[in-house]
């Protein structure tokens, strides 16, 4: 037994009330949240370039190169196990994560210790953003209306890097972040009294960031 089997609904806190019901539900995926939020592939190069570093000076110092490179293997054994760690760390964030879009609003459950969901009905949200890393896997990233305030801390990774204020929550490594985009823009063109910026497509910067453009408000989110 885990801490969600006895929840009313999958991915929610309590049954839904009359009129709301779920658009789309999705989690994100461990392998790309290991490379992306846990940078295992960073960690790896780091370690590699540490043992490579060890075995240069002490060949340059007169030691020979099996010798040196058997002093430096602690140094890989060290990274396989952090590597092994965030690895783990990205199953487990990927396992009790689940991201939940209703005619009503986003709920976003997580956490590994201490369970959270946060609700976002759609009339705080300002405007949304698609960004891809291949085919359809991505990111979503949502930008809260003026006043509305999560605290990073809390959120993290479900936010997107290095942006602390305002902190923009973000659907993060979905493999199929182009069918979430598609329910995400139906939802909230039905929704008249919601004022977004049309969803947008862009590539993922070298922080996994959005580029920035000018703001335009609509009625509507328009589907990708």
């Amino acid at each position: 037994m885990n801490e969600y089997e006895n929840e009313p609904v999958r991915g929610l806190p309590e049954h839904l009330p009359a009129g709301e019901e779920i658009v789309w539900q999705g989690a994100p995926a461990w392998r790309q949240l290991a490379v992306r939020a846990f940078h295992v592939r960073k960690v790896a190069v780091y370690f590699v370039l540490l043992a490579a570093l060890h075995v240069g000076l002490h060949v340059a110092d007169g030691a020979p190169l099996p010798g040196a490179i058997q002093g430096a293997s602690w140094l890989l054994i060290l990274g396989v196990a952090a590597i092994g760690l965030l690895g783990l760390l990205a199953w487990l964030y990927g396992r009790t994560t689940l991201y939940t879009i209703t005619n009503e609003r986003l709920v976003m459950r997580f956490g590994v210790a201490i369970p959270m969901m946060i609700n976002i009905p759609w009339e705080k949200i300002d405007a949304a953003g698609l960004s891809r890393y291949r085919g359809d896997a991505g990111d979503i990233v949502l930008t809260l209306a003026k006043g509305e305030k999560i605290a990073y801390w809390l959120l993290w990774p479900h936010a997107k890097p290095w942006h602390f204020a305002p902190v923009q929550p973000m659907l993060r490594c979905l493999d199929d972040a182009q069918a979430a985009a598609q329910c995400l823009g139906r939802v909230v063109a039905t929704q008249q009294t919601a004022v977004v910026t049309p969803m947008r497509t862009a590539p993922v910067g070298p922080r996994g960031e959005i580029p920035a453009e000018p703001r335009a408000h609509t009625t509507a989110m328009s589907q990708v």
